[in-house]
């Protein structure tokens, strides 16, 4: 049955925003010293006739979502090319329904053919693939989801029962063959915490060309008052979780690094740790030797690994690894191949016994795949894509709401600090991490509860305006200078 909350896209608009690392990051084999973050506003009118707005951001994080021989170049113009006929696309939708009507409908009618589009003439190894598609895709979804909530006057997580939403999760998801799940009658809110916790676990990333120890430290350091050094890092923000970027094609490298890793752990009494081996791997040996070693050699930090996450190609069609002898070992959480809850399904056929949670592949496929995740009895993770400025506040929602194996990552303000200046001044618990925490007390108000009329920001001319939006310059929230990031390696311009 309709619901007043009912609504169809209406406009759409998008605006870039360059940020440099203060430190490289290395992702997979490539280090990345800069990305290109998507704002963007979605216009929606309700059945009642009334208009509101919505916005979404995320890095488009091109070494991430499009691993390939490609120059960084051409694939990072490729998705900026996407993501404004992307805003043509969302502007032109005539689609009426709820928040996950829409989101759906866009994702499984509009995205592939758009997709189809670009990469028409392209051979197989330069075209985009759809994680980076979805990426694209996933401001403007967190923007839909925004609006929704701002058109029902509530907090969006809220509004994920029947009193909003048309239909059941079984007009969206269905179970694994020989289980007796069923999703007739449920809702994304009978797989949410009851009571989401004001205060997360926070995991800091150390990237695989990150100094850990004084030795390590080269010229090319920064010195603008943030740490370096791991354990400076530990102490300062008091850390309990750490993530390990290794590579994967290296087993010395990898256990070298983790021993020296967790040995820092010890010292400093951080009691977790998690391993993501990049998606490198092509042998489920690989992992198993360095747990296995590990065990036996340091069977501290061994204990110490919560979960491993992703180390292999994202593309379970053409490599559906059977990892069951892993997962026996410890918990093994999809990241890349969870592109919505039909892969997330296809990897618990292969032994994969959690799923790490992005919002950069849409709130929508988030929401679905962690429902039919929790069904299954698979464990949740809620992964970063170094989000900064609005982009951390869906994330960490979203971890708050899923409930999840421990906390959230978070690593924006490691990465690049400064970027998220004028968001910090409103929402300081998320951009600066205390006690190892994240303090989610300031989120308040409908849709994510970003409070942007308090946020000082200027937003640079918009790439893209379609459809029935406001003035350009309403887009430009309130007065400042986008120029308010006062370290020369964290900039926006």
């Amino acid at each position: 049955m309709p619901h007043p909350t009912d609504f169809r896209p209406i406009g759409a608009s998008v605006y870039f925003l360059p940020v440099t690392n203060r430190t490289p990051l290395k992702f997979g084999r490539e280090v990345v010293n800069a990305v290109k973050c998507a704002r963007v506003c979605v216009r929606i009118r309700g059945r009642d006739g009334r208009e509101v707005e919505g916005w979404g951001e995320t890095p488009l994080s091109v070494t991430w979502a499009w691993p390939s021989d490609l120059s960084y170049e051409i694939r990072e113009q490729l998705m900026l090319t996407f993501s404004i006929r992307l805003a043509a696309s969302w502007a032109d939708f005539d689609f009426t329904g709820d928040v996950l009507e829409v989101g759906h409908a866009f994702q499984s009618e509009v995205l592939p053919g758009l997709l189809s589009e670009l990469n028409a003439g392209q051979k197989p190894n330069e075209a985009m693939p759809w994680l980076a598609a979805l990426v694209c895709c996933s401001a403007f979804d967190v923007a839909l989801h925004d609006a929704f909530g701002h058109l029902g006057g509530k907090p969006v997580y809220q509004m994920y029962g029947p009193g909003h939403l048309n239909r059941d999760l079984a007009a969206y998801l269905e179970a694994a063959p020989g289980r007796s799940v069923r999703f007739d009658g449920l809702y994304p809110r009978d797989f949410l915490v009851a009571s989401a916790p004001l205060h997360l676990p926070v995991w800091h990333l150390i990237g695989g060309v990150d100094a850990v120890r004084a030795e390590e430290m080269t010229s090319h350091q920064p010195d603008d008052g943030y740490p370096v050094l791991l354990g400076d890092w530990i102490r300062r923000d008091g850390l309990r979780c750490l993530k390990i970027k290794l590579r994967g094609n290296d087993p010395s490298w990898d256990y070298a690094r983790l021993v020296r890793i967790g040995e820092i752990a010890a010292e400093l009494a951080v009691p977790w740790l998690t391993a993501d081996f990049n998606c490198t791997v092509l042998d489920p040996q690989y992992v198993i030797e360095i747990l296995d070693r590990l065990l036996i050699e340091h069977p501290r930090i061994y204990g110490s690994i919560l979960y491993v996450e992703q180390p292999f190609p994202y593309d379970l069609d053409r490599y559906p690894i059977d990892i069951h002898a892993i997962s026996a070992r410890k918990p093994l959480f999809m990241d890349e191949s969870a592109h919505d809850w039909k892969h997330v399904a296809r990897g618990r056929e292969l032994g994969w016994t959690g799923v790490a949670l992005k919002t950069c592949k849409t709130q929508t496929g988030a929401l679905l795949s962690a429902c039919w995740a929790k069904a299954h009895g698979m464990t949740l993770m809620v992964q970063d894509l170094t989000n900064p400025m609005l982009a951390m506040l869906p994330h960490v929602q979203l971890a708050a709401h899923v409930g999840t194996i421990m906390g959230v990552e978070a690593n924006a303000a490691q990465f690049y600090p400064e970027v998220s200046r004028p968001e910090a001044q409103v929402h300081p618990g998320l951009y600066r991490r205390q006690n190892g925490q994240l303090d989610l007390t300031t989120i308040r108000g409908p849709g994510f509860g970003y409070r942007l009329n308090e946020i000082n920001r200027t937003l640079p001319a918009p790439a893209g305006v379609y459809g029935t939006m406001r003035s350009t310059e309403a887009h430009c929230l309130e007065t400042s200078s986008a120029g308010q990031t006062s370290s020369p390696a964290a900039k926006i311009l």
